[in-house]
């Protein structure tokens, strides 16, 4: 389905989450002097507006979400470490100060990868792989050296790079689930993709909704792999009649050692910040809590 556009949603508590984790992932990998790939099946537009400088069909003005998102968090001085990097990284989009653009993970990537480094980027819609390309050329005029950008469905044309050729990589895999059958292609995607590269590091953005493939997708996930991660982020209670988002989780497979504990320091400070409501027990939140940290181990 081509409906979805993420300038919509961009900047919103769940960008938050996923982009904290993922610039969390990439410092790690980068503490090792051996190159590795990231690959990113749904890539985007790269990166997004706030105001009204450019027309407005990719304005995220239309909807105000990152007000309740990376709005709360711009101008406090008590971050934690790991948000206070994630807040840095898209104040480099916003140098004067103010908030008007956001980037997305191949952005956010593109900044952190070294020159050995690569990034290989799905995207499907023809609009947004243009405004991708743009995206990237801007943050590095000779990125087409260690940048791929290809118009094909992610799912797909993963398993075709898969193992990278360095033996060392992380998968971004975060499709709209506006199709409810992307749960279930994100499960054999990671399936197929530990067969084919069982030591790759996988992160799987997924929304929390009151509907069974997103209630049932991380304990799917939690079968194909001996060492995992899952972290959540509520920031109000299900609504009533079973619709909209009320968080947003992140999934990963053979996880930086030190992730865990990093996130169990960080969610609790992000889930009183960017609350809407106080969140209590309900069906679609039985613990009660705006966030969540579980890993293998525990």
């Amino acid at each position: 389905m081509l409906s979805y556009r993420h300038v919509f949603h961009a900047g919103n508590h769940a960008d938050v989450l996923k982009h904290t984790v993922l610039l969390a992932t990439l410092a790690y990998f980068n503490q090792k002097d051996k190159p590795y790939w990231v690959i990113d099946t749904h890539a985007g537009a790269g990166g997004y507006r706030f105001d009204a400088g450019r027309a407005k069909s990719h304005a995220a003005q239309h909807s105000p979400e990152y007000a309740d998102g990376i709005g709360r968090l711009w101008a406090r001085a008590d971050l934690p470490p790991l948000l206070a990097a994630y807040v840095a990284a898209v104040r480099h989009d916003n140098p004067d100060g103010q908030l008007r653009r956001y980037p997305g993970s191949p952005l956010l990537t593109l900044r952190l990868l070294r020159p050995r480094d690569q990034l290989r980027l799905f995207e499907l819609h023809p609009a947004d792989v243009r405004l991708l390309g743009e995206a990237v050329a801007f943050v590095d005029p000779h990125a087409s050296k260690r940048v791929a950008i290809r118009q094909e469905d992610g799912f797909t044309g993963l398993q075709t790079l898969l193992p990278p050729p360095p033996r060392r990589g992380l998968i971004v895999i975060d499709p709209a689930y506006e199709d409810k059958r992307d749960y279930a292609r994100v499960v054999t995607a990671v399936k197929e993709g530990l067969a084919r590269f069982a030591t790759g590091t996988y992160l799987i953005w997924y929304p929390l909704l009151q509907r069974n493939e997103s209630i049932l997708l991380a304990g799917r996930l939690k079968k194909l792999a001996p060492d995992w991660l899952n972290v959540t982020l509520t920031v109000q209670n299900p609504g009533a009649e079973g619709l909209g988002m009320h968080g947003s989780g992140v999934f990963v497979v053979n996880p930086p050692w030190t992730l865990a504990k990093e996130m169990r320091e960080t969610l609790p400070w992000l889930a009183d910040t960017l609350a809407i409501e106080k969140v209590g027990v309900t069906a679609g939140n039985p613990r009660g809590t705006g966030w969540t940290a579980e890993t293998s181990a525990a």
